[in-house]
């Protein structure tokens, strides 16, 4: 089974986006940033997703992100699902902060409980026999919309979501073009999938 360790964002400055990192979200090996000016416009194609217990650390984790320089592209609310917001990293990495909870239970604690790897995707069925056929399995799967996978015990877990539904979900236009600024380091690899996302080794990246 393959499992993903960490994720490799590419970015304009290193130095500034590992303060922004450290500063908002407080995480360690499994997001990592590499100096990069490969050309890029517009939606990535992806985004992040830290998942919390409840409201209090969701708003804990998006006002640490807008006061370290973040930009808020849906204020932190109630959902039919839960309670999340969405921000944009001063790199331009999209990130979305929810919790399945709409009430707390207790003082904001900001701790993480996933990071969840969302990637846009022009053709589902294709893009998820793609990943079953590079050994991981599905989750779960509700038809050509989304699908989740077993990445099993790796730090980022990886689900497919429609290109335009995903840039809908977080408040932005699906176009976009260049580079997605991304590599994802898992234990198998190196690829690159059918939507131009490339896959590393883990022993290929250098740490935040």
């Amino acid at each position: 089974m393959t499992s993903i360790e960490s994720v490799t964002l590419e970015v304009d400055d290193s130095a500034a986006a590992h303060r922004f990192y450290t500063n908002a979200f407080g995480l360690g090996d499994q997001v990592r940033v590499r100096a990069s000016q490969a050309p890029t416009t517009g939606f990535r194609g992806f985004t992040l997703s830290l998942v919390v217990s409840q409201p209090a650390d969701v708003n804990a984790l998006v006002g640490a992100a807008v006061d370290a320089g973040a930009t808020t592209l849906k204020p932190a609310s109630k959902s039919l699902w839960g309670y999340g917001g969405v921000v944009q990293a001063p790199d331009g990495t999209i990130w979305q902060i929810a919790s399945s909870s709409k009430k707390d239970t207790g003082p904001a604690t900001r701790r993480i409980d996933e990071i969840v790897l969302l990637l846009g995707v022009e053709d589902m069925a294709g893009s998820k026999r793609f990943y079953v056929e590079h050994g991981i399995p599905v989750a779960k799967s509700f038809g050509s919309k989304y699908v989740e996978f077993d990445t099993g015990s790796g730090s980022v877990k990886l689900a497919l979501y429609k290109r335009r539904g995903l840039a809908k979900l977080v408040g932005v236009s699906p176009d976009g073009t260049g580079s997605h600024r991304l590599t994802v380091n898992g234990d198998s690899g190196p690829f690159t999938d059918p939507d131009g996302f490339a896959w590393a080794t883990a022993s290929e990246t250098a740490s935040l």
